[in-house]
């Protein structure tokens, strides 16, 4: 297993991209705390994973959860390994000048605010343990831009050049930082991109645009996450790895 006895954070964890991923990293042997706002879905997702699993209600944006998070998992499981930011949100596809100021600060401090929070919480404890791995993902939308998503796409953006200067700067601390690129997926956030009902034929002109086929599933998203958190990645920090099709190609 590649994850055997790591301990892992994981937010927005009760549905989607973050679902998925706290489910494989438990697969693969790693004891995860999975954090969501939404804490009837994490306690679902912990269920169904069993004993290496525990649900924590945390809000990404607020710093006393995010320090909360971090001590949880440290009271859980007595260490910590990996963190994922995976937790999102977005406004719906619409002309930017129509998103009013709470949805764009809601925006960018669940999308942006909330990675650094997090180092602020979890970078200490890795430095202390003399290493670790942040996992951040942000989307396709912050390396091609999509029309009706100028706030989301900037705040996505934000998160891939945060990534990598925090990984430059965490280098020397052994501590890996890397960014996972999903193109459009299968989410509870996916009417809101479409900015319309999701049907067949809407799915369809979105699909256009990917090269592949077809939109990521969280077992895509997972799978690239599983391998930048184990040490076959040992050596690769501050990348950009899109899991889109050929959507950015």
């Amino acid at each position: 297993m590649r994850l055997e006895n790591k301990v892992a954070i994981v937010t927005g964890a009760a549905s989607g991209f973050g679902a998925g991923i706290a489910r494989r990293f438990a697969e693969e042997g790693a004891k995860v705390l999975v954090c969501d706002l939404n804490d009837e879905g994490a306690n679902v997702v912990a269920k169904e994973i069993g004993e290496n699993a525990v649900a924590f209600r945390t809000d990404v944006s607020k710093a006393d959860d995010v320090q909360r998070m971090v001590q949880g998992a440290l009271e859980q499981f007595g260490d910590l390994d990996i963190l994922v930011n995976n937790a999102g949100t977005t406004h719906p596809n619409r002309p930017m000048l129509e998103v009013d100021e709470d949805t764009f600060d809601r925006v960018f401090a669940v999308n942006v605010k909330s990675i650094y929070l997090t180092a602020l919480a979890a970078v200490p404890i890795f430095r202390k343990r003399g290493g670790g791995v942040i996992v951040n993902v942000g989307s396709t939308a912050g390396i091609r831009p999509r029309p009706g998503l100028t706030w989301y796409n900037s705040s996505k953006g934000a998160v891939h050049i945060m990534s990598k200067s925090m990984a430059l700067e965490l280098a020397p601390d052994k501590i890996r930082v890397n960014v996972i690129a999903p193109v459009m997926g299968e989410t509870g956030l996916l009417e809101a991109f479409m900015g319309t009902t999701d049907t067949p034929e809407h799915r369809a002109k979105f699909i256009a645009t990917i090269p592949w086929g077809r939109m990521s599933k969280p077992a895509d998203v997972a799978a690239a996450a599983v391998f930048l958190a184990s040490d076959e990645a040992e050596l690769i920090t501050g990348i950009e790895l899109p899991v889109d099709g050929g959507r950015t190609a």
